[in-house]
């Protein structure tokens, strides 16, 4: 055992163990929303906290984890997230109303968070500059891995077990990983008494929270008035400031809790504009394409999983090689070649989804957007790393994990108002368009409420995704087969809307990830020698 403790690709397989379980969570718990609201009596409002309960925990402690790493031990950290979230995970699946779900989420976020920011900081210390290439693209392989196969995964859980399980598939593996922390990864300590004290951390949670909620519950106050004289811009403007004052706070001390040097290196600054341009193209991506999946063309769950699942597999496979790459050739470009390969397949899969797709229809895209991701997730880490004094690596990774949280928080406001947007065009535009084919024996009134129903659902925030277009085609009084025929109508005015609405809203992620492309020729190529010379790697307490 103690030859494994000395082992660093054995300490990297235990991290990537939390690792993958923590992105997972995140993705695949959204493929049992209809499931929990049967379960447990909720509703759709309950459900969706329960999804950003956690996204919101998650965002906020990231840079405080990270920092608490670098001053208590990373190994310390990483164990006691991993404790916590399983313990959690187990509170998740026995939830009995969605109030208990959703205060296990929180837990289940916070020891997400304690462990996240530690498995970067952890391979950039027992890794030499040289072979950390190698280490991030099985690190990143499994980050892509994880964070596309959750709806793959959860729909095979959801199906054939309940939803429960997909916190319940946490315990294993987090036992696991646990042990193997305990047994294989050395306690690391950078020595450094790192900056964490209350009025840092106060205003650096709340400034994220502020902004994290703002973007997240934005489309749904219509990003106008929540309450009172408070609205979403307000709040995200308080966050803003809020921020501000941290950085104002914690510059003026001896020990910062985020160390503005950091921000010198050309490469990490740049990485942290990149890992949120991803993030912000993979959830502005998904987002819609999973709706069009499951909604228009009618894929069950897995099936929607099922084929996206070969851009992850394509990723995993690539990863490591991209990793070694990196560090034999400039990252450079190799990022440039991975941001532009995902944008070109996911432009194929927006370009060839029609009416009457198939999952072979996407396979060209998905695996053209899967080596995309797998030459982007490790150069993306190498690059943002490299130079980073071990000391610090742990606020340096709590603030990449920040800024990718962002962007997919970005992602999603940003897309899901463009979506919304464009359907409420298309919606009715293609509603007087059908409104012709509708049966001859329904009045001309029925016909327009026809086209009226489907104007107010566009405009009031249609829940695409659950039954989207049958409440449009119960119109009383009509025979059972005139019903029929015009849900039959119903659906294809929305398959069509939806497909039109889909196209210039995927082009803004697509757009997003040529301009992260394009601003990785600003990375500096090569390493500072002499910084990595004189880099101090900090001794493992016995």
């Amino acid at each position: 055992m103690a030859r494994l403790r000395n082992n660093p690709w054995a300490v990297l397989v235990c991290l990537c163990l939390g690792f993958f379980m923590v992105l997972l969570d995140i993705t695949i718990v959204n493929i049992a929303i209809p499931s929990m609201i049967d379960g447990l009596k909720a509703s759709l409002d309950q459900v969706i906290w329960v999804l950003n309960a956690y996204t919101l925990t998650y965002a906020v402690l990231l840079i405080t984890a990270g920092r608490l790493g670098d001053r208590f031990g990373q190994r310390n950290l990483f164990t006691l997230g991993l404790a916590i979230f399983t313990l959690a995970s187990i509170a998740c699946g026995l939830a009995q109303d969605p109030n208990q779900l959703i205060a296990a989420r929180v837990v289940q976020a916070v020891g997400g968070a304690l462990l996240t920011p530690q498995t970067l900081a952890i391979l950039t210390t027992i890794f030499p500059p040289e072979r950390r290439g190698a280490a991030f693209g099985i690190w990143g392989g499994i980050a892509g891995l994880a964070t596309i196969a959750g709806p793959t995964v959860g729909g095979l859980l959801v199906t054939y077990l309940d939803w429960r399980a997909i916190f319940y598939v946490n315990v294993p593996i987090g036992i696991v990983a646990l042990i193997g922390s305990l047994l294989i990864i050395p306690d690391i300590r950078p020595g450094r008494a790192a900056g964490v004290e209350p009025v840092g951390v106060l205003l650096a949670s709340a400034g994220l929270f502020a902004i994290t909620f703002g973007l997240i519950e934005g489309q749904r106050f219509d990003w106008g008035t929540v309450t009172g004289f408070i609205s979403i811009p307000l709040i995200i403007a308080a966050g803003l400031v809020l921020l501000v004052l941290f950085f104002l706070w914690d510059y003026r001390r001896p020990s910062p809790m985020v160390p503005l040097s950091l921000f010198r290196d050309r490469n990490f600054s740049l990485m942290n504009w990149v890992g949120a341009v991803l993030t912000f193209g993979m959830i502005g991506l998904f987002l819609p394409i999973t709706i069009y999946l499951q909604s228009a063309l009618g894929f069950s769950a897995i099936k929607a999983g099922l084929t996206l699942l070969p851009m992850s597999l394509v990723s995993m496979l690539l990863a490591p090689f991209a990793g070694r790459l990196a560090d034999r050739i400039s990252g450079k470009y190799i990022l440039v070649f991975g941001l532009g390969m995902f944008a070109l397949g996911m432009g194929i899969i927006d370009w060839r989804a029609s009416i009457d797709s198939t999952w072979l229809t996407f396979l060209p895209g998905a695996i053209v957007a899967g080596v995309g991701l797998g030459c982007t997730f490790a150069p993306l880490a190498t690059v943002a790393m490299r130079n980073i004094n071990p000391r610090v690596a742990g606020a340096a990774s709590g603030l990449l994990n920040t800024t990718r949280q962002l962007g997919g928080a970005i992602g999603s406001a940003v897309v899901g108002a463009v979506l919304q947007n464009r359907l409420a065009v298309s919606l009715h535009d293609q509603a007087v368009k059908y409104a012709a084919q509708l049966p001859p024996q329904m009045p001309s009134q029925a016909r327009q409420r026809f086209i009226d129903a489907f104007t107010s659902a566009g405009k009031g925030g249609l829940e695409v995704g659950r039954n989207s277009s049958s409440g449009v085609a119960n119109l009383p009084g009509l025979p059972p087969q005139v019903e029929h025929q015009i849900a039959q109508i119903a659906h294809e005015v929305f398959a069509y809307a939806f497909i039109d609405a889909m196209r210039p809203t995927l082009a803004v992620p697509i757009l997003a990830l040529a301009l992260g492309a394009v601003s990785c020729l600003a990375v500096r190529s090569g390493r500072r020698e002499a910084a990595a010379r004189t880099e101090e790697v900090p001794e493992a307490v016995a």
